[in-house]
């Protein structure tokens, strides 16, 4: 049920061009080849495009989409059409959350990041409880919280850029920690790890995919899986506010619309890496290569200056033409 290819046994009777075409068209590998593909399209239009430099100034943006992304990574695995479109204003709201209590204070660089979790963790648990309990549209659920949080926003800042990153916060987005790589993609690294065990090698993991695939048949196997797809959107939620600490470091302050640029991202991010819109297939890894195809688009359409609602529409464009490659999934499961 996860996204790696299942290694075929030495007796096993398929046939090697078989072998070679189902790892030639795994998501890994796609994204693996768009990856390159990218990075020599950016230095053929960009000289420097494809430098060392460069390409972790893209792994620093990435890390911050990623960390959006895996939290919408595991609601859509999680199945019944789980896309969670409130992660752009919880990374807004974990930003503002965050600068409020840092105030540009190494002291509260630590109280700043448990508060941005927390409070956007339990934003995402009220989420997977109006999806389960109530029995709310996640779409529906999630656009309605999105307003909520955004009305709070304005609020809570007068619409106005409120809170400071803590020094220390902005040189562990923006400054090399070790190697030469900066500590958000380490950050990063160590989130990907998480996930990706989470989902592979723990109970909670398998019943997430056993969910996702069929929900009736994991609960009469006694999953309890309104609880499941309920902590879905809570991790959802507290991903996001992560991702809005990160953002804070990269900016060095926040305001409302800080996140509204993860949203569609997210999604298409999640979706290049091979997960199936209709739950219970594919991983955390996909969505990581999925992250940094995206980023690199953005860099390639920003070099050719191209404008914001451009990209937009190049996104969502890409959006859809996944939908219609994978749409077909849903309906082969029934």
């Amino acid at each position: 049920m996860s996204e790696r290819v299942e290694p075929v046994s030495p007796g096993a009777d398929v046939p090697r061009g078989e072998r070679v075409r189902a790892l030639a068209t795994h998501p890994l590998a796609v994204a693996g080849v768009i990856i390159v593909a990218l990075l020599v399209v950016g230095e053929w239009l960009s000289p420097g495009f494809a430098s060392a430099d460069q390409i972790l100034r893209q792994l620093t943006i990435a890390a911050i989409l990623g960390t959006v992304a895996a939290g919408q990574n595991l609601v859509i695995l999680g199945g019944r059409e789980g896309i969670d479109l409130s992660v752009g204003a919880l990374v807004s709201l974990g930003a503002v959350m965050a600068g409020n209590v840092m105030d540009g204070s190494n002291l509260m660089l630590i109280p700043g990041l448990v508060a941005a979790v927390a409070v956007t963790g339990v934003v995402g648990l009220v989420n997977g409880v109006g999806v389960t309990v109530f029995r709310i549209p996640p779409l529906v659920m999630t656009l309605g919280m999105l307003g909520v949080i955004q009305g709070a926003l304005v609020v809570i800042t007068s619409g106005v850029p409120s809170g400071d990153a803590a020094p220390l916060l902005v040189a562990l987005v923006s400054e090399p920690l070790a190697l030469g790589i900066p500590g958000v993609v380490m950050l990063w690294a160590i989130v990907a790890a998480g996930v990706i065990g989470l989902l592979r090698g723990t109970r909670f993991g398998y019943r997430v995919y056993a969910v996702g695939s069929n929900d009736l048949a994991a609960a009469l196997s006694g999953i309890p899986v309104r609880v499941i797809r309920a902590s879905l959107f809570g991790l959802s939620g507290a991903f996001a506010g992560l991702a809005g600490a990160f953002v804070l470091g990269y900016t060095g302050n926040s305001f409302i619309g800080v996140g509204e640029q993860y949203m569609l991202p997210s999604i298409i991010a999640v979706v290049i890496g091979g997960t199936s819109l209709a739950g219970g297939i594919g991983g955390y890894a996909g969505t990581v290569a999925g992250a940094i195809v995206l980023t690199l688009l953005q860099s390639i359409l920003t070099t050719l200056q191209l404008e914001a609602y451009g990209r937009q529409i190049v996104f969502g464009g890409v959006l859809l033409a996944l939908m219609l490659v994978y749409g077909r999934q849903r309906r082969l499961r029934g």
